[in-house]
């Protein structure tokens, strides 16, 4: 059997690729742009792509693109073969450093949000060198930012690089007032945790709404949901077990640290956690993996749901975004070490995230919003809409001690008495692990548990980025005058806390006292995404935003037009799919049921004078029923066709929340209430204790 340590990152071009490919001078050359952002020589290139080619050449590549992430939520690619004609009528293989710097792919029909007409349709791809390229299905795969013509960030990587600058810049101005002269860069971390759902491939194909929307927008529960939590980290079932080893082999191919697999708490719920990376890469990885694993699924007779809500009733999907900062020398700037209330500097980052997350909870809690993790958030299984802090006892008590003025005692790590003498005695950790706080101190990192499962995890960094970045500015900027630095520093971490301690919560945010709470702290509970994305574009936002050059103003509200045109356009498919199968599926079937019991009732009475008072009774239910699917679905096709109307995209997303979801609502409650009591035989496509419980 091959070893893990022979096959992992074999399908990559990573360092020890490049070792052994590239002269001594090119690869220096190459790792000087890669670590501190130096241009790159088109001669280095050149050497690079000559290199890159005859390696990809030799794993069986016959092409490469230019690997980009548009805002369409999803990846793209344009494969081009590496052959040119050759004056003896054969063909070479040949890859230039121009084409591997740079691509030209056809950018009209990719979202802009009116930064471009339509008919202007050139785009440009540029190389991502910090990210390797990699083999895929026998094309080299080049990472690569999504730009204009006229310069503008069409994608999600240029956004996050240029966030991930920003702090950089504002954390080496904070570590030099702290003597760290030797640190070069500051770079964030993250390890996103991502849920799935897998169902089979041939139950999936007999549901409209699964195939044209990822989510069941019908379904009744079944008999046996996730009350018992037997699911959750219990025993993985053969097929899936299967699955999960084939995607790990697929993933570590590709350098993917694929860690941690185990059953999630709905039925057919599953998890995969990697292991840490810098943020570009995470966010490169990530998208990779959600490509992968619904692939693999396919060879195993499998489709893999990313849907934040695909079964109403059970769990829905979120991806955990692990978020830390460390220096090139290897220092966590948020470990709090033995003595966190002595760590000056740990307290100062801690500080300007409490800080950043109160003063932009908006633009936290817009970075996540979508049609699909609407359903998710706040609905008792996830955050809620609400952004909070949860730091645990222990560091709230030392911020309450520094606000205060007062001594800090601390306390010495708890041992844990388990009961049984053979058992070995651990520490506790001095934090909890709060599943209900959206952003939440898990020791050395922060856990922002927002991220609906298909999202990218690049919108939620990019701001995530730049609001530190803008309060470790400030910082900063008061730092650096101060005639008394210690004074100074123990004044700025002391008002910060009192200022935005409003933001920390350390108990159940699933309770409806908290909504409350929450109210009287001021903090926003903005709960749908036509309520949150129009955000964006407040004067406050904006103007840190640009002024850390994460966007410029017109790539702002283009974003707001595209988010909100996505919740439009997916809301609309999801209700004109529910008119679909309404009309020609549920109500034709239920009414031939009840057509096939009134004929049995009428058969009975006519050999004897019985009552069939059970069947009498469950016809008029049932035409009642179809009664109110064919009112609910005219109100829905109204409301469908009353959207086309309106032309301003903010009012179109607001008469979605307002009318649509409500109609599509009232048009699943009478279906979900037929299908309890419509024979299985009849029913049209499969039930959800087929889906959940059928792999």
């Amino acid at each position: 059997m091959e070893k893990v340590t022979e096959y992992f990152g074999s399908m990559v071009f990573d360092e020890r690729v490049m070792k052994a490919t590239l002269s001594e001078k090119v690869y220096k050359s190459l790792k000087r742009t890669i670590d501190r952002g130096t241009p790159l020589d088109i001669s280095v290139a050149n050497a690079v792509a000559a290199a890159m080619k005859d390696w990809a050449i030799e794993k069986g590549a016959t092409h490469y693109t230019h690997w980009f992430q548009p805002m369409t939520g999803v990846t793209a690619e344009k494969h081009d073969s590496f052959i040119s004609p050759a004056p003896d009528g054969r063909v070479i293989m040949e890859f230039s450093g121009k084409e591997l710097v740079k691509g030209e792919p056809d950018a009209s029909s990719f979202p802009s949000g009116g930064l471009r007409a339509t008919f202007e349709a050139r785009g440009y791809t540029a190389w991502d060198p910090t990210s390797y390229a990699f083999i895929k299905d026998g094309t080299l795969y080049i990472p690569t930012a999504f730009c204009s013509y006229t310069g503008e960030a069409l994608d999600k990587k240029v956004p996050l690089l240029r966030s991930m600058e920003a702090l950089n810049k504002q954390a080496l101005r904070i570590l030099k007032l702290f003597g760290n002269d030797n640190v070069r860069s500051v770079r964030t971390s993250v390890g996103p945790e991502q849920e799935y759902f897998l169902v089979d491939r041939q139950l999936w194909k007999q549901r409209k709404d699964l195939v044209m929307c990822g989510r069941t927008l019908f379904g009744a529960m079944p008999p046996k949901g996730q009350e018992m939590e037997d699911h959750y980290f219990g025993s993985i079932k053969s097929r899936v077990a299967e699955y999960m080893a084939d995607l790990d082999k697929e993933l570590w191919k590709l350098g993917i640290l694929a860690k941690t697999k185990h059953n999630e708490v709905a039925p057919a719920q599953h998890e995969l956690a990697p292991i840490y990376k810098t943020t570009n890469i995470a966010a490169d990885h990530n998208q990779l993996t959600m490509e992968v694993m619904k692939k693999v699924a396919e060879r195993h007779g499998l489709v893999c749901l990313l849907h934040e809500k695909p079964f109403e009733g059970v769990n829905g999907s979120g991806k955990h975004n692990n978020w830390s900062i460390s220096t090139d020398t290897g220092i966590n700037l948020l470990a709090p070490g033995e003595t966190p209330y002595e760590n000056a500097q740990f307290l100062l980052f801690l500080a300007a995230v409490i800080k950043a997350v109160d003063e932009y909870q908006d633009l936290l809690r817009l970075s996540v919003a979508t049609a699909g993790n609407d359903h998710r958030l706040g609905a008792n299984e996830a955050p809620p809409a609400i952004i909070s802090i949860f730091l645990g006892d222990e560091l709230t008590a030392i911020l309450e001690a520094i606000e205060n003025d007062t001594p800090y005692g601390g306390t010495a790590k708890e041992k844990m008495k388990l009961g049984v003498d053979v058992l070995p005695q651990f520490s506790k950790d001095t934090t909890d692990r709060n599943r209900t706080s959206p952003f939440a101190f898990t020791g050395n990192k922060f856990e922002f548990r927002m991220l609906g499962s298909s999202n990218s995890i690049s919108c939620a960094n990019i701001h995530l980025n730049a609001a530190v970045a803008e309060e470790l500015k400030q910082f900063a900027d008061i730092l650096e005058k101060a005639s008394d630095f210690n004074s100074a520093l123990h004044d700025l971490i002391k008002k910060t806390i009192s200022d935005h301690k409003r933001i920390i919560f350390n108990g159940n945010g699933y309770d409806d006292q908290w909504v409350n709470e929450a109210e009287k702290r001021g903090l926003s509970n903005l709960k749908t995404t036509a309520d949150c994305m129009p955000k964006i574009c407040d004067k406050k936002n904006v103007e840190m935003l640009t002024s850390h050059g994460i966007f410029t103003e017109a790539e702002i509200f283009s974003r707001r037009d595209i988010m909100l045109e996505n919740y439009v356009k997916t809301v609309n498919i999801e209700a004109l799919t529910m008119i679909d199968m309404a009309r020609k599926e549920i109500i034709p079937a239920v009414a031939k049921f009840a057509a096939d019991t009134a004929s049995a009732v009428a058969v009975k009475k006519s050999i004897s004078a019985v009552a069939c008072s059970y069947e009498t009774r469950l016809v008029s239910e049932l035409s009642q029923l179809i009664d109110a699917m064919d009112s609910a679905a005219s109100v829905l096709e109204k409301a469908a066709e009353d959207l086309k109307a309106i032309d301003n995209i903010v009012a179109q997303s607001e008469f979605v929340r307002d009318t649509v979801l409500p109609a599509m609502d009232a048009l699943r409650a009478p279906a979900d209430k037929a299908e309890t009591i419509t024979a299985e035989d009849y029913y049209p496509f499969p039930a959800y204790d087929k889906l959940l419980f059928g792999v």
